[in-house]
């Protein structure tokens, strides 16, 4: 079991680093705000690789360029689908935005309803429904005429998809590695993944935004403490996808609901409307329910 341990300390280590990347998001802009889990985790996943190696005594795997394309898809697709988290929480609240994007399993679903041709049976269709009730009274406007918050849905449930992919992704890759044991494996793929990330995205602000990737450098105080929690909650989402299959460890990751409620309440004093708690708890048992059957 410990998938378990190590899924419930990556959970805690995202929620954290989702509430640094939100307060930078206002200094930095989206754009800017994603990379800062990408360029400054980079150096610490280096480091967590050189003390996996020490602890296991192993060689690290050698990276195929078969396997290339794998991490690519994945890398690429988390740096989506952080991006669109961020710019969901600039239009929602901190904790209703997490919830969002604990939509992902139902998206999984219905993925391979469409692509697969896979059949849902009715307890499926009825774990859907209560998932998507819930996310519909997390996005109910707390007063009247004041609108629902389409644009801060649309962007998680796209955040969403794209954490799905790279989920099932990077576990692909992590498991195509031709040696090691699932410690060295998983940061080994943790490492190449941050490499594109960082790359890709510093050689984007360069292009196109210099002052963001400058002001990116100034705020290394902050920036430094979001990279260390991402490659952290990266290192033991990796190594729970190394030891469980992605559904299991998704659907004890769903306990990053109750940790942003948490952490909401106490750093940006978002109290909760009794309809948007009936919500995430919907959100929470449905997904479950759709994971366990």
């Amino acid at each position: 079991m410990l998938w378990a341990l190590f899924t419930v300390i990556a959970a805690g280590s995202q929620t954290l680093r989702n509430a640094l990347q939100r307060d930078l998001t206002a200094k930095l802009g989206v754009v800017g705000a994603t990379h800062v889990r990408f360029l400054f985790g980079f150096p610490f996943s280096l480091l967590m690789l050189g003390v996996m190696r020490l602890i296991t005594g192993e060689t690290i795997p050698s990276l195929s360029l078969s396997l290339l394309p794998t991490i690519a898809i994945a890398a690429g697709a988390q740096i989506g689908a952080t991006g669109l988290m961020l710019a969901s929480m600039k239009s929602k609240s901190f904790v209703v935005a997490t919830a969002y994007t604990k939509t992902e399993p139902v998206l999984v679903a219905l993925f391979g309803l469409i692509v697969l041709g896979d059949h849902l049976s009715p307890p499926m269709l009825t774990a859907i429904g209560i998932a998507t009730l819930g996310v519909m009274l997390t996005a109910w406007p707390k007063q009247a005429g004041e609108g629902w918050s389409l644009p801060a849905l649309a962007l998680g449930i796209a955040a969403a998809a794209m954490f799905a992919i790279s989920a099932v992704a990077f576990r692909a890759a992590i498991h195509q590695l031709p040696s090691g044991g699932f410690g060295i494996r998983a940061s080994t793929i943790l490492v190449a993944g941050l490499f594109f990330q960082s790359a890709l995205l510093s050689l984007y602000l360069a292009i196109t935004n210099r002052p963001a990737l400058l002001a990116i450098f100034k705020l290394w105080r902050p920036s430094l403490l979001a990279g260390f929690m991402g490659a952290l909650a990266s290192q033991f989402w990796f190594l729970g996808f190394a030891l469980a299959t992605a559904a299991q460890v998704r659907t004890l990751a769903l306990i990053e609901v109750l940790f942003a409620r948490v952490l909401s309440g106490k750093l940006f004093s978002e109290k909760p409307t009794p309809r948007e708690g009936l919500g995430l708890t919907l959100i929470v048992i449905g997904v479950a329910l759709l994971l366990n059957l």
